[in-house]
């Protein structure tokens, strides 16, 4: 675990006090020398995490609850693809929150969320969060008025009270046995436009391309500005941020497989202890099976 934490240093938030978007590098492969290098970490580091989830499963004491925050193209959506690939899909599933519906409208702003938690021995990944309500909802305060909130509530205390339940919320799910990693994959705005680009050139990536996409863009420094208040705000050791570089999808997906492996190795899994009846169980099924032979 020590080349893993030691990679995983720079880019780990526990507490934001400090903390600047300008101290992490978008580009920033973390010193790895080639693409060809981190795929062999990888690589390592996904066989690592089956067989921890493999334990998380059948010990079935711990949940993981895995965010994903980002600007459009900064590739979440293949990230989550790559590290989960090969896990077991009976304990793991994946949530996406687009836009809320008009009953989630009419609910308090975790509800929506707090349904698809993960059960305990189970991994649960959020493609978009509880988080959009400090992102996409305080770039536009139109969509506030939506939601139907009491005018009394709405005062320019909303977004630290939001961000004051957020850890409430994260400091309860870890106190009830739930493991609460958060990834802001870092995109830079010229790598954006290069992805952008490559979904207009490219027929197979039409349906990626929104023009809805752009008008975001043009919203890129109070993004940046909402995103970084965010971090500082709700980094805590039991619910990190980690910033991860994402010019670079080899390295964004090494940094968030390394993320998961690290915090599931901390919990030091270990196979259901048997009781007296269950041992007796498995050694006569064993006299049972040796009986049988031929």
């Amino acid at each position: 675990m020590g080349r893993i934490r030691k990679l995983l240093k720079p880019f780990t938030i526990t507490s934001g006090s400090g903390f600047s978007l300008d101290d992490v590098d978008p580009g920033d492969t973390g010193g790895i020398a080639s693409k060809d290098e981190a795929v062999k970490w990888l690589e390592r580091d996904l066989e690592q995490l089956r067989h921890l989830q493999d334990k998380l499963y059948a010990r079935s004491t711990w949940a993981v609850l895995l965010i994903f925050q980002a600007m459009d193209a900064a590739g979440k959506d293949s990230t989550i693809k790559h590290v989960m690939s090969g896990v077991n899909p009976q304990s793991c599933r994946v949530y996406s929150f687009k836009a809320p519906s008009d009953e989630e409208r009419l609910h308090d702003f975790l509800w929506r969320t707090t349904k698809c938690l993960p059960e305990r021995g189970h991994v649960g990944i959020f493609n978009r969060s509880y988080y959009e309500e400090l992102l996409v909802v305080r770039v536009h305060p139109e969509l506030l008025a939506a939601q139907r909130i009491p005018s009394a509530l709405v005062t320019d205390k909303i977004w630290s009270r939001r961000m004051a339940d957020i850890r409430a919320h994260e400091r309860h799910l870890h106190r009830s046995g739930t493991i609460v990693l958060k990834f802001f994959l870092h995109v830079s705005k010229d790598e954006q436009r290069k992805r952008f680009l490559e979904r207009l050139d490219e027929p197979e990536k039409y349906w990626k391309f929104s023009p809805h996409d752009l008008g975001e863009r043009k919203l890129w420094p109070a993004y940046m500005k909402a995103y970084e208040d965010m971090i500082r705000r709700t980094a805590a050791p039991h619910a990190p941020w980690h910033v991860v570089p994402a010019d670079h999808k080899w390295f964004t997906r090494l940094i968030v497989a390394a993320a998961i492996v690290d915090a599931l190795g901390r919990l030091d899994l270990q196979p259901p202890p048997l009781t007296p009846a269950e041992q007796r169980a498995l050694r006569a099924a064993r006299t049972a099976l040796h009986q049988r032979r031929g």
